[in-house]
């Protein structure tokens, strides 16, 4: 069995993932970075390997069952196990109220949140078995509490479905000493809001008002929370989702 820790993120070309994917090369992992972006994907892990991180890109669509099931596969059967996961794609999917919402957008939105989580999870689950200190990070969001903003209500709906998942999950491989927690981070400074930041700036200025610290997050602060469920220091933590919003769950 290699030595080397390896772990699998998704959606890591940018945003929270690559933060997430950077920090777990500098705690060690072997990072495998996916993304269906195939020029970005390489331009990251060359950003990585100068700074000494071991990582390779895989291109494929969390979405697809198929293309899931062979990359898995392939990362597992390369290495002899995986130690990490991490679900990190997924998104707002666009915006739709329920009476004008079409069967694809549901479904759609549904796919790039839930289906995802679990295909990879379930593909990924054989080569975890093989793993040290073997576990799955998932993102649900506070919209999966508060049903998300207006039009985000079915990105809420998948949200809750990733918070389920978890818990489920923790319970069905807690026997093979495999780890499932979340993290749901609040509004970070990322891309993710780069239409809105640049189209509406007082509306994006203002969300630091709901938020108790008073200022955005940003994805350093989320991949340290990953680095530490990732690790042995959080070894008897299972089934728990850690808000990382500066205390915007709240509400004030």
């Amino acid at each position: 069995m290699s030595a080397q820790k390896i772990a699998v993120v998704t959606g890591a070309t940018g945003g929270i993932g690559f933060e997430v994917s950077k920090r777990l090369g500098q705690d060690g992992f072997t990072v495998i970075l996916n993304g269906i972006d195939d020029e970005a994907g390489a331009a990251k892990v060359k950003e990585l390997s100068s700074l000494g991180i071991k990582a390779e890109y895989r291109g494929f669509d969390v979405t697809d069952e198929n293309a899931v099931n062979e990359n898995i596969k392939a990362i597992g059967e390369k290495y002899s196990k995986i130690d990490t996961v991490v679900n990190n794609a997924g998104g707002l999917g666009g915006r739709s109220r329920f009476e004008e919402m079409t069967t694809e957008f549901y479904r759609g939105v549904m796919a790039l949140n839930l289906d995802s989580t679990f295909f990879v999870s379930r593909a990924a689950i054989p080569f975890l078995k093989k793993g040290e200190n073997a576990n799955i990070i998932n993102y649900t969001s506070n919209a999966g509490w508060n049903a998300g903003g207006p039009g985000a209500g079915i990105y809420g709906t998948s949200k809750a479905g990733v918070h389920a998942i978890t818990r489920a999950l923790a319970k069905d491989l807690a026997e093979y000493g495999i780890r499932v927690n979340a993290v749901s981070p609040g509004t970070i400074d990322t891309p993710f809001h780069a239409q809105i930041k640049s189209t509406k700036p007082e509306v994006f200025a203002s969300w630091k008002n709901n938020i108790l610290l008073g200022r955005l997050g940003q994805p350093e602060e989320v991949a340290s929370v990953v680095s530490f469920l990732a690790s042995k220091d959080a070894s008897f933590i299972t089934a728990e989702t850690i808000q990382i919003g500066g205390g915007q769950a709240l509400g004030i």
